[in-house]
């Protein structure tokens, strides 16, 4: 049996400009689900609609507990290119909680599916980035085998993404590729994240995809950090 899911830091507001629920909201549905902790990661500047840096700078703002739930303000920050290049600069990465990068289709000029695999990789080797969003999407072409050996040597959590698998975004790659790299972490004993990428309040830990490939890997509990909150908090990256 599933056990109890207490963290979900993959999560969008109306502020990332196509997302549908308040930030309140957002920790009401938290709050009602039992969770410990809510990441909110508003995308990086690259994304149309989204919110301008001067966003990211005001968040001290924000209590960090609403309702009884940890708060973890971030970004899901754009890797821009086949050098790792992120659309977020070092003095907005240094006001965040948590910093997730991730590849998105309208603002990555990729290469070679080795170029690409580099390009994450020196994303995954920068010392902000703690979380890499949906590396199993099939947005890009990528050897998933030296990505999981480095988020092993870096502690840089590789998620895997629920909203991916909705068979509204016609990710048709999705699915055989989070398989692989399920298989892989766990051959390697490499934690991953589950991720929500929720972008409505109801969508808050909704993980209903993810299970039938967990199954289907026989992937253990103690590499999901979803399950401990103390255990996911110590695995992150410290910031420099």
């Amino acid at each position: 049996m599933t056990k109890k899911v207490l963290l979900d830091v993959h999560t969008h507001t109306v502020a990332s400009g196509h997302a549908y629920s308040s930030m309140q909201e957002m920790v009401h549905a938290a709050a009602d689900k039992g969770l410990e902790i809510l990441g909110i990661t508003e995308h990086g500047p690259s994304i149309p609609g989204t919110c301008n840096p001067i966003y990211f700078s005001n968040m001290h703002v924000v209590p960090r507990t609403m309702y009884g739930v940890r708060l973890m303000l971030g970004c899901e920050i754009n890797i821009l290119d086949t050098q790792g290049h992120l659309d977020l600069d070092e003095r907005h990465l240094r006001m965040l909680d948590l910093r997730i990068a991730g590849i998105h289709s309208i603002c990555w000029k990729g290469g070679t599916r080795q170029e690409n695999t580099q390009g994450m990789i020196a994303a995954m080797r920068n010392p902000f980035v703690q979380i890499i969003s949906h590396p199993g999407d099939g947005t890009t072409d990528l050897d998933f085998k030296p990505i999981v050996q480095t988020a092993k040597e870096t502690h840089t959590l590789l998620e895997i993404n629920n909203h991916s698998l909705s068979p509204h975004r016609d990710k048709v790659m999705a699915r055989p590729n989070n398989v692989e790299l399920l298989r892989l972490c766990k051959r390697y004993g490499v934690p991953v994240i589950l991720g929500s990428d929720a972008h409505i309040s109801f969508q808050i830990a909704d993980y209903e995809r993810l299970y039938p490939l967990i199954e289907e890997t026989a992937f253990p509990d103690e590499l999901i950090m979803n399950y401990d909150t103390r255990r996911f908090l110590d695995y992150l990256k410290s910031m420099p």
